[in-house]
């Protein structure tokens, strides 16, 4: 479909046509400078026009006029036919078809491109974690594309960002098999262990808020660099109505299924997957909808979990089969017979290769904020490093389950790679470790910023993603959105500097020499 024109001049805006069938929302693509008749220029925007399913007629544009961004205020509105209306709706419908399409193959390359290096690097042995080299390999192919021929490397960003809008919608999903699971992964732990894993959690985490934060305000004064704006970074859609009600229809049609015919798919966690990944989906939805007050309280990732968890206690009191043995079914880590914690597993690495595109999109925000950035997160990450590793050793904490806890402010994906490095680590308490901090972070990273009086969007974003990741990101993005390009950017690089950090050997035993 041809994309609709919105022209502003000092006095003048064009809007598409407002249609009484459907709400179309213009989406700007690129803009394209006219000189006009007084000497100024304006631009033309060209926006795309999406559906969105609601019975209200709103349309807001965007255009440009001498470099500032601005709302038409009086927009000059055209008329359209109700037959033209309708031959406008139906152009929509493929449009959908072909975004399916679109999402599958380049969701399906970064999926592809992750599995991929994963096997070459266990074919040579090599440590260091596959996806943070594809990571490395993207950014560099789009920095090459970018100073050679800038159009290629916009065309590649655009192609590969539905498979980046995906990953974003569903990013905390990701996180979710660990908590599913806790049960087993901790049933080994005394409870005292416990305990004091948890003082390290929440202790480690507001000691790292505060230093990356004061960090980032130290240098800033140093600096003295005037904060631009960042690259606008397009949220994903909502989950609908018609999402919640499908994957109702999948989880009952699935449970039922696989109570009767506990083998239909082979094995009994083959068959299972289907009613555990709906009910884990599903609780996410639900846990989306809560009221901002409630998700303070009972974050969507907690009611995901809970969702999953009381699934496969049902399952196993109609089976008789056991809920250990339910929970083993859902995150089975053979991939010959994966379970639904599995299959969401598996999207943590593609997770760690769409940095690239994030940070290509903010790389003017690097390059100004360079030394903030890169000095507040690198810090920060070796005080996580080092700070839980002494809390481990003064609390008397086992150094097994210390050693699995060192990577506790970063993302997953990474966090598991980390531990790797190290013998007798517990990479199911890895991952728990992980999850709850960022919960932590999610729920009162806001409150303790307020209450340490950190106003810089700089200090706050940095601060929240360095010491929470993913979780406290997505948290501190919902309300204060002048601070996610820098939580965007802090969260990758804390995890790439993190890796990079611990793969060497030097760093790595001065670890085990702390933590005993």
């Amino acid at each position: 479909m041809a994309p609709f024109l919105c022209h502003l001049s000092p006095s003048t805006c064009l809007l598409p046509p407002l249609y009484n069938q459907t709400l179309l929302k213009p989406r700007i693509i690129h803009y394209t400078s006219y000189p006009t008749n007084s000497g100024h220029h304006t631009q033309i925007a060209a926006a795309r026009v999406t559906p969105f399913s609601s019975s209200k007629t709103q349309i807001r544009a965007l255009c440009r006029f001498q470099g500032q961004v601005k709302k038409c205020a009086r927009p000059a509105v055209l008329a359209k036919s109700s037959s033209a209306d309708d031959a406008t709706v139906s152009s929509l419908r493929p449009q959908s078809v072909v975004g399916v399409l679109h999402l599958v193959v380049s969701l399906g390359i970064i999926l592809a491109m992750d599995k991929i290096l994963k096997q070459a690097f266990v074919a040579a042995a090599i440590k260091f974690p596959s996806a943070l080299f594809g990571m490395f390999c993207v950014f560099s192919v789009l920095i090459a594309f970018d100073s050679v021929f800038p159009p290629a490397a916009t065309t590649l960003v655009n192609f590969f960002e539905p498979a980046n809008l995906f990953i974003q919608r569903w990013l905390p999903l990701f996180y979710v098999p660990s908590l599913v699971v806790l049960p087993l992964a901790v049933k080994s732990i005394p409870a005292a262990s416990g305990v004091k894993i948890c003082l390290i959690i929440v202790g480690g985490w507001l000691a790292s808020v505060i230093v990356a934060a004061y960090t980032a305000i130290a240098v800033r004064k140093m600096v003295n660099i005037q904060m631009i704006d960042a690259e606008p970074m397009e949220k994903p859609a909502p989950f609908s109505g018609v999402e919640v009600w499908s994957w109702t229809a999948l989880m009952l049609s699935s449970f039922a299924v696989a109570y009767i015919y506990p083998t239909a798919l082979g094995t009994t966690a083959r068959t299972c997957l289907p009613f555990l990944l709906s009910a884990t989906v599903l609780g996410y939805m639900l846990g989306s909808r809560f009221p901002s007050n409630v998700k303070k309280v009972f974050h969507p990732i907690i009611c995901c979990a809970l969702s999953a968890d009381l699934a496969a206690f049902i399952y196993a009191y109609f089976s008789r089969s056991g809920l250990d043995a339910v929970l083993g079914y859902y995150l089975t880590k053979v991939s010959s017979n994966p379970g639904a914690g599995d299959i969401l597993m598996g999207f943590l690495g593609s997770v760690i290769i769409s940095f690239a595109f994030s940070m290509f999109k903010q790389r003017k925000l690097v390059k100004r904020h360079a030394a903030e950035i890169f000095s507040s997160v690198i810090i920060a990450t070796i005080f996580s490093l080092y700070s839980t590793a002494f809390l481990g050793r003064i609390l008397g904490l086992e150094p097994t389950l210390t050693v699995s806890i060192l990577p506790r402010c970063i993302t997953v994906a990474l966090a598991l790679s980390i531990v790797s490095f190290f013998e007798s680590s517990n990479a199911s308490l890895t991952a728990a470790v992980v999850v709850v901090t960022g919960l932590v972070g999610a729920n009162f990273v806001q409150a303790v910023l307020d209450r340490l009086r950190l106003e810089d969007p700089i200090a706050r974003g940095i601060a929240t993603a360095s010491s929470a990741h993913g979780l406290g990101t997505a948290a501190l993005s919902a309300k204060e959105p002048e601070a996610l390009p820098f939580c965007a950017i802090a969260y990758a690089l804390t995890g790439i500097f993190g890796s990079l950090i611990c793969s060497n050997p030097l760093v790595r035993q001065s670890l085990l020499a702390i933590v005993g």
